[in-house]
């Protein structure tokens, strides 16, 4: 199993946080076969192509896979890294990773037509999607249509990130069971803070697709937010981290004290 591999090897492991599960859990193992079937919907289709007008269709859908597929697989990562981390077992992190798979199921062939649309549109298709026996067909036909796909988007968006949201504030909750430490601490709050920056994006993109009239066509714009947001909290975070090292680290006696 690959968390077994990861786990060998310490992958995630940043010495920043201390690991409190080193032990690969059944809801761990259910959550591994739910994420690799999300992967195989994904999937064009599962037969070899017979022609080769079905292999270039398969190959025009590499693109929209590859995102697909790293976006799922920063999804497992991040809570590969959370029951490392935390080790909880309890009956509200379960309830809430199965939320998380539930989510990941329903909106996998909503993310591959997304960024099947956007694929398209960027190598000049315009939208037109041409099938394996020649013929072609229009995935958008109206701005409306548009508008309704990222609501769809949005609410998956919304929904993947609440989730995390939900779970490490659990996480932080019990954080004098979890015996965690200041810094510790401070990283479980700032995880909760950059999830809720990922879904006040997501709220505004559907708010942009809900109401925004013409306007709704670029709701999807609004998620380039993410990277100056997220870029931005992040530095903060990161200078409030190291002002506590510093302070941790006056605060220890020295060797000549001793």
């Amino acid at each position: 199993m690959i968390r077994e591999k990861l786990i060998d090897k310490g992958i995630g492991d940043d010495h920043k946080f201390r690991w409190r599960s080193h032990e690969v859990s059944r809801t761990e193992g259910l959550s591994d076969a739910v994420f690799g079937f999300a992967i195989t919907l994904l999937v064009v289709s599962l037969e070899v192509p017979k022609t080769y007008g079905e292999l270039m269709q398969v190959m025009r859908g590499f693109g929209a896979f590859a995102i697909s597929f790293t976006l799922l697989f920063i999804v497992w990562y991040n809570q590969y890294k959370f029951f490392r981390r935390y080790g909880l077992q309890d009956n509200i992190t379960m309830l809430l990773n199965g939320a998380l798979l539930f989510v990941v199921i329903f909106y996998v062939y909503p993310l591959k037509f997304v960024f099947t649309l956007l694929v398209n549109q960027f190598t000049g298709g315009q939208g037109i999607l041409r099938l394996a026996d020649g013929s072609s067909v229009q995935m958008i036909e109206s701005n409306d249509q548009m508008a309704r796909l990222m609501l769809i988007f949005g609410a998956g968006y919304v929904a993947v990130f609440g989730v995390f949201v939900l779970l490490y504030w659990h996480a932080y909750r019990q954080r004098v069971a979890l015996d965690l430490n200041e810094l510790e601490s401070l990283d479980t709050r700032a995880d909760v803070q950059e999830c809720a920056l990922n879904v006040a994006i997501g709220v505004l993109s559907i708010a942009v697709a809900a109401f925004g009239g013409h306007f709704g066509v670029f709701a999807g714009f609004t998620y380039m937010l993410c990277p100056i947001v997220l870029t931005i909290h992040g530095t903060l975070m990161g200078k409030r981290r190291r002002r506590i090292e510093n302070e941790l680290d006056l605060a220890r006696p020295s060797s000549s004290a001793l």
